[in-house]
């Protein structure tokens, strides 16, 4: 199974630290965020990554290299400016070929066992499937509910919702035949139609899940990795020069 990695994205809420310093090479621990990811990956037997760029894509790709030091073949999808969620998958779907593809969020941390979805035998009738995770405080109302089949629902009052936590299996038909106005448009308006239908599955990950989406979270995290108690208020670390 090829993966994609997400990391476009402009890291706004991380400012002043993504002026200067693409959002996936910050470091958690002393080691870039999407390094982490790199290394997941290729324990659970991916060698094909894509990674799509665009703010200060340059500095990810020096780091990166070519993937060969961490076991992997990296791709890369560059955008001139970033095409949200969906729209980079779509760019990149030539180089992620015609077989299901793992999607991971650049700016998560999460320990979830992806060879879990590697090894997965994912159904022909299914066009994604969605890890979710408790909502976390910054996300307290969810984003989808499951039913009692394993299939993803937008759900109503009465049901429990979920946060998505930006790991997905996707099929690469449901990006070439959705259409748009724009090349720029969120995974979320890909996956109406299939979930309207019963054709997105999904389960929920109790073990360790972080969005790294603002300062105080990525300080808190790096303070859990690195053993350390969390000191609000104190300068997140930089990425290793």
């Amino acid at each position: 199974m090829k993966a994609m990695i997400l990391a476009a994205g402009l890291g706004e809420r991380l400012k002043p630290l993504t002026e200067n310093t693409p959002k996936p090479l910050l470091t958690v621990g002393g080691k870039p965020l999407i390094q982490y990811h790199i290394e997941r990956l290729a324990e659970a037997g991916v060698r094909e990554i894509v990674i799509n760029t665009s703010w200060l894509g340059e500095q990810i790709e020096s780091f990166l290299g070519d993937g060969s030091r961490f076991g992997v073949r990296i791709h890369w999808s560059r955008e001139d400016t970033p095409l949200e969620t969906g729209g980079g998958i779509r760019r990149a779907l030539p180089q992620l070929g015609g077989d299901p593809f793992l999607v991971v969020n650049g700016d998560v941390w999460t320990d979830f066992p992806l060879k879990m979805l590697v090894d997965g035998d994912w159904p022909e009738d299914m066009d994604a499937h969605l890890v979710l995770v408790p909502n976390p405080i910054h996300n307290a109302v969810g984003d989808f509910a499951l039913d009692s089949e394993g299939c993803v629902r937008y759900g109503n009052g009465d049901d429990q919702r979920f946060t998505f936590s930006g790991l997905s299996v996707m099929r690469p038909d449901i990006f070439a035949l959705y259409s748009s106005a724009s090349d720029k448009f969120p995974i979320r308006d890909v996956l109406v139609s299939g979930i309207k239908a019963g054709c997105v599955s999904g389960e929920v990950y109790r073990g360790v899940w972080w969005d790294v989406g603002t300062l105080e979270r990525l300080q808190a995290l790096d303070a859990l990795v690195s053993g350390r108690e969390f000191q609000p208020g104190k300068k997140p670390r930089m990425r290793l020069s």
